[in-house]
């Protein structure tokens, strides 16, 4: 199963789109503020279906869970293919927003649920690294084909296209997990037990301080970096017309070659980082001190971003993307990790799903926030100093005294 869990996450990060998302919505005419209020858009869907798909994963099978979820992505790439204005994107991201809802927290529950059944629950940390390893090796090869796909095609909307290929094998891919993984699911769909299991999820996120306490944390440092992780997109774009190198090719075949190196990098190290997530649970004595000293490297990084994005210092910007992205991956399994310590085993993907909309309230927020603040000002420093008060906020915060937003 190690060997599917891991063939997932690498078919699963084939998303040929994504290093070139925002510039795929600039080359439509889209500003920055209209494709901050489309992610936000498709983060209003993925709350809107994030607890009732974790809790109907939970009672009528994970993996039925999982082929909505990508059939809605295939949905989602013709949608974005095809359309050429701002309107029917929303349709796009309505469809991408479904996915994400369906497959968020299922896929870790069918893990964390396999690692129950094979008296490994003690490895949680290190096989949830291990395979979300391949999820970034996968990127990896992803950004290398992708970067290629714009050189030789020469425009950026085609790689929605060849994203539907590999997600149509993982579906063919979830056909071979054993039923058992489905988890205790009912015969009958019902609403109400639905609703019965997600208000006993929100009963025991309300009563459990530590709950509360990782939903805050997931909404400032997943939020955070949602929100501004594409904006390295135009900084590479920038960075590639700035530089006098590949001068026989135009702007977007420089972009190309430039995106498909840094971008290749990055998921490299996001990799080694996530294989390696356990080991800095095991040198700050648990998943709590790794958190806290992620918290801390994360406001240093996003305050080192402040001057260099000022005075337009390119290389320095683009490390610390870098660095942002391989502290992601360093801090998602060890979050996890702690998420799985505070809930019950029948409740996994839900309690998953309420944390993930907590991330994606937050992006709602802060994406069309940023997006509206870079238009008006002509420059991106504002995301350094959003990540800066941010860090800081949940570094000085006491844990007892965390409350979750009322949304909750």
């Amino acid at each position: 199963m190690l060997f599917r869990f891991s063939l997932y996450g690498a078919l699963k990060n084939q998303r040929y789109y994504d290093p070139f998302l925002i510039l795929a919505f600039r080359e439509k005419g889209l500003s920055f503020f209209q494709i901050g209020i489309l992610i936000g858009f498709r983060e209003v869907v993925s709350n809107v279906f994030e607890v009732p798909s974790g809790a109907a994963a939970d009672l009528y099978g994970r993996r039925r869970a999982m082929i909505l979820a990508f059939s809605a992505y295939i949905m989602s790439f013709v949608t974005f293919a095809l359309s050429n204005s701002l309107a029917p994107l929303f349709g796009g991201m309505f469809f991408f927003g479904l996915g994400e809802a369906f497959r968020s927290g299922t896929h870790k529950a069918i893990i964390f649920d396999w690692l129950r059944i094979e008296g490994r629950s003690d490895e949680k940390t290190k096989v949830y690294g291990y395979t979300r390893s391949w999820s970034q090796m996968g990127s990896a090869i992803s950004v290398l084909i992708a970067g290629a796909l714009v050189f030789y095609r020469g425009n950026f909307t085609d790689i929605f296209w060849f994203s539907i290929i590999p997600y149509a094998l993982n579906i063919i891919n979830f056909f071979g997990y054993p039923a058992q993984l489905d988890g205790d699911r009912k015969s009958r769909v019902s609403l109400k037990a639905v609703f019965i299991l997600l208000g006993k999820a929100l009963k025991q996120l309300r009563q459990s301080a530590p709950l509360r306490r990782l939903n805050l944390e997931s909404m400032g440092f997943e939020g955070m970096y949602k929100a501004c992780k594409d904006y390295l997109q135009p900084i590479l774009k920038q960075t590639a017309i700035a530089i006098p190198l590949l001068l026989a090719f135009d702007a977007e075949k420089r972009t190309a070659l430039l995106v498909a190196a840094v971008y290749f990098a990055l998921y490299f190290l996001s990799s080694l980082a996530s294989r390696n997530s356990h080991k800095i649970a095991d040198w700050r004595g648990s998943d709590d001190g790794a958190a806290r000293f992620l918290w801390w490297i994360n406001g240093v990084v996003f305050a080192m971003l402040i001057p260099s994005l000022w005075f337009g210092l390119y290389p320095a910007i683009i490390l610390l993307f870098v660095a942002l992205a391989v502290l992601e991956n360093f801090w998602r399994p060890v979050l996890i990790s702690r998420f799985n310590a505070h809930s019950t085993p029948d409740m996994t993907a839900t309690v998953l799903s309420i944390e993930s909309q907590s991330k994606s309230a937050a992006t709602v927020v802060l994406a069309p926030l940023l997006g509206w603040t870079v238009d008006l000002v002509g420059g991106f420093w504002p995301i350094g100093v959003a990540g800066t008060v941010i860090a800081v906020a949940i570094i000085v915060t006491p844990t007892k005294k965390c409350k979750l937003p009322q949304i909750l």
